[in-house]
């Protein structure tokens, strides 16, 4: 019988935590990007990476800003 361990500490494109200001912050840079506010989307990915925003969750909104963060 094999036994398959996990690794917490890193994160799969399957697996989205979701945490309310990591998502909340997620939609603003989406609505920066639609609106062409680029100044304001440094802040807003530091405070996503804060509360535990996986890279690929950043770069699937940079890459196509229509997609959703949920």
């Amino acid at each position: 019988m094999l036994k398959v361990i996990e690794n917490p500490g890193r994160k799969k494109r399957g697996q989205t935590v979701k945490h309310p200001v990591k998502l909340t912050a997620l939609f603003y840079l989406k609505e920066a990007l639609l609106r062409e506010r680029y100044e304001t989307c440094q802040e807003i990915i530091a405070t996503a990476k804060e509360f535990g925003a996986a890279e690929f969750e950043i770069a699937d909104l940079l890459e196509d800003p229509r997609r959703s963060p949920t």
